[in-house]
């Protein structure tokens, strides 16, 4: 497998660099208006993803 030239890391970091500067206000807004989110909440996002984390576990475990 071939590793990228110099300037193609170069040229990636600064389309990285643009489009978070790029997305920043958009973000920054959407973070001050958004509603805080009650500790019971974190649960239904935690749940499933220690599930499925759960679940790659088992199968790297049978391979």
């Amino acid at each position: 497998m071939e590793t990228m030239a110099l300037w193609e890391q170069v040229l990636l970091g600064l389309l990285v660099a643009v489009v978070l500067v790029w997305f920043f206000p958009g973000l920054k807004r959407t973070m001050k208006d958004a509603p805080k989110a009650k500790a019971g909440d974190w649960k239904g996002v935690l749940v499933p993803i220690g599930v499925v984390i759960l679940f790659v576990l088992l199968l790297l475990s049978l391979v």
